[in-house]
């Protein structure tokens, strides 16, 4: 894993994993693109680190990641993340198994881009999985299917109200009897009788500051000044300096040079008098 901050980030709203998400790109392309898409966000991704498990070097692997870039399936960056005490700017390497052109690239830096897939109906529902686990943290709690179903909708209520899983699980288990006959009725009561206020959520304006690098020289620069990962200086567009026909204030005009340099030569103290003055 990397350091905090660093490492893979894993762009939202990608497709599912097929055997065919790379298949437009280059053997040793694909061959990393697929290794990096297998790892967990934070990951570290470095050039480094990659010639560490891959079989390839780190010149071979740092061409590989730009040809990433150029495809859309990486980007290089800087987030700003909000902490208690201070905003603090983080660098991020953010993936898409699913290739994106520079237009959704530039969206996902304004934040336009849902963070989230849209949620796929679980199996289980929060409460059963809480409830169907909670023999492993207190074994004289074990529920049976039956008891988990029954008990479902008061946990549920639970979750409503803003209650987390923490909460739920220590309203459940501390302050135990020593003998528990019945752990369905038990839990069932304490469900009742400790059931929390609603709580009201404030809620937070979501603020996102995002900053791309050039995958050549890494200067940041915004998304729409970066297609394909390369600033205006790297693809060869040299900025432009203003200039005036007399040049910038102060400079000598090009027919007064020779005149210029005749008074300061005329100026000069020779060598043989130095001593004497």
């Amino acid at each position: 894993m990397a350091s905090p901050g660093y490492g893979k980030r894993s762009a939202p709203g990608q497709r599912p994993r097929t055997d065919h998400d790379f298949v437009h790109l280059l053997p040793r392309d694909a061959a990393v693109a697929a290794y990096i898409d297998g790892l967990c966000d934070g990951a570290d991704i470095s050039v480094k680190t990659l010639a560490k498990v891959l079989p390839y070097g780190q010149c071979a692997l740092r061409t590989t990641l730009n040809r990433l870039q150029e495809a859309g399936h990486l980007r290089r960056g800087s987030e700003c993340v909000a902490t208690e005490e201070a905003l603090l700017w983080v660098t991020r390497t953010f993936f898409s198994r699913t290739s994106r052109g520079d237009e959704w690239w530039n969206a996902f830096i304004r934040g336009d881009v849902p963070q989230q897939q849209a949620p796929q109906r679980p199996t289980r529902s929060r409460a059963f999985i809480l409830l169907a686990a909670l023999g492993r943290h207190t074994p004289t709690l074990t529920l049976s299917h039956g008891d988990c179903v029954t008990l479902e909708p008061q946990v549920t209520e639970w979750f409503e109200r803003g209650a987390t899983e923490p909460e739920v699980l220590h309203a459940l288990t501390e302050g135990l009897p020593p003998r528990i006959h019945h752990a369905a009725a038990l839990i069932r009561r304490r469900l009742l009788d400790k059931l929390p206020p609603v709580r009201e959520a404030s809620p937070t304006p979501r603020v996102v500051l995002r900053t791309l690098e050039c995958r050549e020289c890494r200067a940041p620069g915004s998304a729409q000044a970066m297609p394909g990962g390369l600033c205006g200086n790297c693809r060869g567009n040299a900025p432009q300096t203003p200039t005036t026909p007399n040049g910038p204030a102060g400079a000598v005009p090009d027919h007064g040079v020779r005149a210029r340099m005749s008074a300061v030569r005329a100026g000069l103290v020779p060598r043989a008098e130095r001593g004497h003055r």
